[in-house]
């Protein structure tokens, strides 16, 4: 796995040893002796890891790791803390300063190199979610702050796992301090089910009795599933389950705890858990809600031309691989420029919106309704012949002429009409072009007989 990873820390053999061990595996090392420098590392090299001394003179580990965390450029970067301090008081401090994980010296090489890939695979999946808010950035969509921190990491859904009554209730207790819903699942039998269907964010998973086994097999089950793909896993391990724990991380565990337990330092590593979860739903919301934006027409709500022509192509496709019919209405308000000369464009824009609305009321779940520009609009109908187009082009046609439209600017409400040109797939020609160029031409056909009319006539 090709990653940069920095190395700060002001002892020279520590960073020697360190780097000859990363170097070994390929990975592009750096380093930095004191707090200021790291923080230009970072910023001027975007490393995909930072390994981080607590103990340095001037400014220590946990400042440099709270600026890294509460700078929005480069909050995204993991941070583990590397200390010869083992108490667990200095583990939650780190952690409760952003810290991703915290190692203490000596850490033997499985368990450096197991959380080092992990958290560079997580940083990679992540860098794929910023450039794709970049992206929609270029492409000029808003932003909402998807770079600031997440802060707020209580009160989150919590599913614990694990077979033993007695364990689950202690380990419940602990969660509880920071977490009003916290789920127990008593076995591994079916537990993936239940994880799935918990909508949590984050699972806590015991090891058990006969060992790491079954939480192994049901952590993989877990990242097998489309729905629990990112749900980030925490284990409950004890000392002789260290090789099988961080193995663990390479099948997609993010953290574990070892027995005997410090409480709180359960509480920060979910609690990291948890922060990087909400961050990480926020930058797909936020795609998606973007991607939406592309999409769809703002004003009517129906899918804009751009997703209609490539979502076209895509029907004509399926249809004519099961040699099914396809019809096309292509829909343009009548007089629509005297609509915006007499009442104003916000009575237009009114008139838009409510026509937009009657056909999607008047077209099946499975069509496709689109605005097609200006005052136009095709609804692309799968799997439907000719004759029933025609059907459901007279009754929008009646449904739109057959009441009018109240807006701000009409007291009695604007009356408005619809032409419609339909057209369906003829002679095996499947090809889209085709299709939308013969509903347009019976759109004019409507308008020259008079308007308030589809054409062909059924």
């Amino acid at each position: 796995m090709s990653a940069r990873i920095l190395i700060v820390d002001d002892t020279l053999p520590s960073v020697k040893m360190l780097s000859a061990k990363l170097s070994g595996e390929y990975f592009d090392v750096i380093t930095a002796t004191d707090g200021l420098s790291a923080l230009e590392m970072v910023n001027e090299h975007n490393p995909d890891l930072v390994l981080l001394d607590v103990m340095m003179p001037g400014m220590d580990g946990y400042e440099v790791c709270e600026r890294i965390k509460g700078n929005p450029e480069t909050a995204h970067i993991p941070v583990v803390m590397v200390t010869a301090l083992s108490e667990s008081e200095e583990k939650v401090r780190g952690l409760d300063a952003g810290a991703d994980d915290f190692l203490t010296k000596p850490v033997s090489d499985m368990t450096l190199f197991a959380r080092v890939n992990s958290l560079v695979r997580l940083k990679q999946m992540m860098d794929q979610w910023r450039l794709r808010e970049e992206t929609t950035k270029m492409l000029g969509f808003p932003a909402e702050d998807e770079t600031e921190p997440i802060k707020g990491a209580g009160n989150a859904k919590v599913v614990l796992v694990d077979e033993s009554t007695i364990e689950s209730e202690n380990v419940k207790s602990i969660l509880s301090r920071d977490h009003d819903e916290v789920v127990v699942i008593n076995g591994f039998e079916g537990a993936q089910n239940a994880v799935a269907g918990a909508d949590a964010e984050v699972v806590v998973i015991g090891s058990g009795a006969a060992g790491m086994d079954r939480p192994l097999r049901l952590c993989s089950q877990i990242r097998a599933r489309e729905e629990t793909r990112l749900l980030p896993i925490l284990l409950l391990g004890d000392e002789e389950d260290m090789d099988q724990l961080d193995k663990a991380l390479d099948i997609g565990v993010n953290d574990y705890v070892v027995r005997p337990m410090d409480e709180n330092e359960l509480l920060a590593r979910v609690r990291t858990q948890v922060r990087r979860k909400r961050y990480q739903d926020r930058l797909h919301a936020n795609f998606l809600k973007n991607l939406s934006l592309a999409l769809v027409d703002s004003l009517t709500g129906l899918h804009n031309r751009r997703y209609l022509t490539t979502h076209l192509e895509a029907i004509m496709k399926r249809m004519a691989k099961d040699d099914k019919p396809v019809s096309l209405l292509m829909i343009d308000i009548d007089h629509f420029k005297g609509v915006n000369d007499t009442h104003g464009h916000a009575a237009g824009d009114r008139v838009l919106a409510e026509i937009a609305q009657k056909i999607a009321l008047n077209v099946r779940g499975f069509d496709l309704a689109a605005r097609y520009g200006g005052e136009e609009f095709v609804v692309v109908m799968p799997d439907t012949t000719l004759d029933v187009a025609l059907e459901v082009a007279e009754r929008l046609c009646l449904s739109i002429g057959g009441e009018p439209i109240e807006t701000d600017g009409a007291a009695e409400g604007i009356e408005v009409t619809v032409s419609i040109g339909v057209s369906a797939i003829s002679d095996g020609n499947y090809d889209p072009l085709i299709l939308v160029d013969d509903a347009d031409k019976e759109l004019y056909k409507a308008k020259n007989e008079g308007r308030n009319r589809v054409s062909p006539k059924s």
